[in-house]
């Protein structure tokens, strides 16, 4: 439908391409919600609906080539509703444990809650009140806290990557995940629902509300949050997980969930001290790059984007130049910031996040490679961890040691020249111009020098014309994957460990994050009975 059309329409189109009368639409909704901006003369958004229909009207589907509108596809089908698996019978000695409050663990933690086993959720860092403090105090030039940050504190790292809610994944869990952030202050009056729209987005200064809202929640239900409690050891034995050692002493339970963010290196090197099964993995490591809104604007809506402006907000993108090593574009922000993304003192890591309303007058995108195991210099579980940091403490040091942003015009990248005049940016903090090839491994600033030509062509010059670079951006995903068994969820090397989300390897987002978490929580419900019940 023409995006100027009112959505008020939609059972009348619906039943159009169905041919047959409004009347005949039992039940319907949306299942997916796009835009579509290929043709710049009139944009339109595209929808998926599921439909009931009278059992006598079923047979549209063998009228598909009749039907009267162009767009129109059908296809039966029956997915099955959420559940939930029937409690196990395996007692529980004590309460399981949730080991970090990102978007995995959190949600792992408010299912174990409503169902019954009273989970206790442990976080090395802040509640989100006071990391928005802390976040904003750093931003405006202050100290940086290390256990209070971009990455580390209740919500994890997603609290500040703008709320992107896409997902690759569908099904009924995905849906359930869409629908508790709903419920928790995720759903805002006047925009697209989070349930279907397919760039669904919330911004960072609405994430705090929800995660606060799903701890609230988790608590009610009889679970407990810990905050500033980080856990430096494991205890297991033959039989399986003992407990956990923590800055606060020691917490006995036979099960853990392991969602500790990509970040926490630290757990990283106990993993690998304590011989729990891990591998090294391809991950993203780029630059960000950072436009004027306005062109995106143009480039995406067309001639008439002003007009267009009004009704969509600002425009987003997403492009890949192909090569040896593909260069994609990854969490773009409209009308967006280019941050800090730091967890630890004397290294520096740039992200990008937006507010709710999209209304910087900067747009940034992530410009990232999968760097491949092979070119981690060096062959143990960590290499590619150390690869991170290698050049996260090069670009700490270029940025005089004052979290200065290193930056570069995307043409002076290209000519190798460092960049000479004072470059405009969101960044928050001072910038520092220098040779981004310094902080990007070598075949990431070889996808870098050929890819951008590639994107410049597809938008007819006017990709690079303004373009600014910073780095690095290495925090794009995981460079280990912490190994489990795809039925139980456990760790083949400790029975009671349960490795979740992106920390962990296994998903790539706030929603993929999410979906992991609720799907462990199902095989520990499935396996354990209620605390106090078997």
């Amino acid at each position: 439908m023409p995006v100027e059309e009112p959505e008020a329409l939609l059972p009348t189109h619906l039943a159009r391409a169905l041919g047959v009368a409004p009347t005949d639409l039992r039940r319907w909704r949306v299942l997916r919600k796009s835009l579509d901006v290929r043709d710049k003369r009139q944009l339109r958004f595209v929808y998926n609906f599921e439909v009931e229909l009278p059992a006598d009207e079923l047979s549209v589907t063998s009228r598909a080539g009749d039907r009267p509108h162009p767009a129109a596809q059908v296809e039966l089908f029956d997915d099955p509703p959420f559940a939930m698996p029937d409690p196990g019978s395996a007692p529980l000695a004590h309460r399981p444990v949730v080991i970090g409050s990102g978007p995995g663990g959190l949600v792992c933690a408010y299912f174990l809650a409503l169902h019954g086993y009273k989970p206790l959720l442990l976080e090395r860092g802040t509640p989100v009140s006071e990391r928005i403090r802390d976040v904003k105090r750093f931003d405006e030039g202050g100290k940086f806290h290390p256990e209070s940050n971009y990455l580390f504190g209740e919500g994890g790292a997603g609290t500040f990557s703008d709320g992107k809610l896409t997902c690759r994944g569908s099904g009924p869990d995905v849906l359930r995940v869409l629908e508790l952030f709903a419920e928790c202050k995720g759903q805002q009056p006047g925009k697209p629902s989070i349930l279907y729209y397919h760039r669904p987005h919330l911004g960072s200064n609405r994430l705090p509300a929800v995660v606060k809202a799903i701890r609230q929640k988790i608590e009610g239900l009889g679970g407990e949050v810990r905050f500033h409690t980080k856990v430096d050891d494991l205890t297991f034995n033959e039989t399986g997980l003992q407990g956990v050692a923590t800055s606060s002493g020691f917490i006995p339970t036979p099960v853990a969930v392991l969602a500790t963010g990509h970040s926490a290196r630290d757990t990283y090197a106990v993993l690998e001290r304590r011989g729990v099964p891990m591998n090294a993995k391809p991950f993203q490591f780029g630059v960000r790059v950072e436009h004027r809104q306005d062109v995106i604007n143009e480039v995406q809506y067309g001639p008439r984007h002003t007009a267009y402006e009004d009704a969509l907000g600002n425009a987003d993108y997403s492009l890949v130049a192909h090569g040896k090593h593909d260069l994609f574009t990854f969490c773009m922000c409209a009308g967006g910031y280019i941050i800090p993304s730091v967890s630890e003192e004397g290294y520096f890591c740039t992200n990008g996040m937006s507010l709710s309303r999209r209304d910087s007058p900067y747009a940034n995108s992530g410009l990232v490679v999968t760097v491949p195991v092979e070119a981690f210099e060096g062959t143990d579980v960590l290499a590619g961890v150390r690869l991170q940091a290698k050049y996260e403490k090069k670009a700490f040091e270029l940025g005089r040691g004052v979290y200065a942003a290193p930056v570069q015009r995307a043409r002076d990248f290209l000519a190798g020249r460092v960049s000479k005049d004072t470059l405009s940016s969101s960044y928050p903090r001072d910038k520092v111009a220098v040779d981004l090839r310094e902080v990007l491994p070598p075949v990431v600033a070889a996808a870098v020098k050929h890819g951008l030509p590639q994107m410049d062509r597809r938008w007819q010059g006017r990709f690079l014309a303004d373009a600014v670079l910073a780095g690095p951006e290495a925090r794009g995903s995981s460079p280990v994957r912490v190994d489990r068994d795809p039925e139980t969820r456990e760790s083949p090397g400790v029975r009671g460990l349960y490795p979740v989300g992106e920390g962990a390897g296994y998903a790539g987002g706030i929603v993929s994050a999410a979906v992991d978490g609720l799907r462990t929580a199902k095989a520990i419900v499935a396996r354990y009975a209620p605390l106090g019940k078997g």
